[in-house]
């Protein structure tokens, strides 16, 4: 006889996750996911309250799955590696790039993730309105182009390829020489991928927030220190 796993609310979020990954959002449901599970759609409320307190608990999950600062790392390098990380879990989960910020109850992974990156920022000499500046913008920009991303008609070299011959197959000769010029020279290069234009991007955003924190004096104090930072300097032990 074969042992019935218990099941739990993890795994009920990480089975809803899936479906979601594989149809998108609009093809979740709770009989859909009772079904991958395995019981009855009405044994799911043992485990999440409603459809929204599923949705918190799969965009927890996403929440869990990118990089986060630590104490004591560069606050640039940090926001690097948080926006490259936040890009790819995107990337693997498209359905929740409207849903990240819209949590009225966040999980905790989602509250650890936004105070981890509030206090690498601050750390980093940020004043607090810099701090709140900076994270709307790093955020702007990671889920902006996360969007335009998952709205593209191709997906890889190849379709991109095929894309871009197609609609300059329509151009009278003469016609739109820039765009024929972009495609031609730039999207049509061998190792061509849009997804390469997020770093170029990232970059300049993050120069433009070290310059403007030069220029900005902080005020107030630095904020609370850290729970592992030694009480008396802010700073990680030695």
């Amino acid at each position: 006889m074969t042992r019935r796993t218990t099941l739990t609310r993890h795994r009920v979020l990480l089975a809803a996750v899936e479906l979601a990954d594989a149809g998108g959002l609009e093809t979740l449901s709770m009989r859909k996911l009772g079904e991958a599970v395995g019981v009855e759609a009405m044994s799911l409320y043992n485990h999440v309250a409603n459809k929204e307190d599923l949705l918190d608990g799969m965009v927890d999950l996403v929440f869990a799955e990118v990089e986060l600062p630590a104490p004591g790392d560069d606050w640039r390098t940090a926001m690097r590696r948080r926006a490259c990380s936040m890009r790819q879990a995107l990337a693997r989960h498209r359905w929740a790039i409207g849903l990240m910020e819209s949590r009225a109850t966040p999980g905790p992974a989602t509250l650890r993730h936004h105070d981890a990156v509030l206090g690498c920022l601050r750390r980093g000499g940020f004043s607090l309105t810099l701090t709140a500046h900076a994270v709307s913008l790093l955020d702007s920009y990671i889920y902006g182009f996360a969007l335009q991303e998952k709205a593209l008609p191709f997906e890889g070299p190849q379709e991109t390829a095929d894309v871009a011959e197609a609609i300059m197959s329509g151009f009278d000769d003469g016609a739109y020489p820039y765009l024929t010029e972009i495609a031609t020279a730039h999207v049509l290069r061998p190792g061509y991928a849009y997804g390469d234009e997020f770093v170029f991007g990232l970059d300049l955003v993050l120069d433009g927030l070290r310059r403007a924190a030069e220029r900005t004096t902080p005020t107030g104090p630095p904020g609370p220190a850290d729970p592992a930072t030694d009480p008396g300097t802010g700073h990680a032990p030695d």
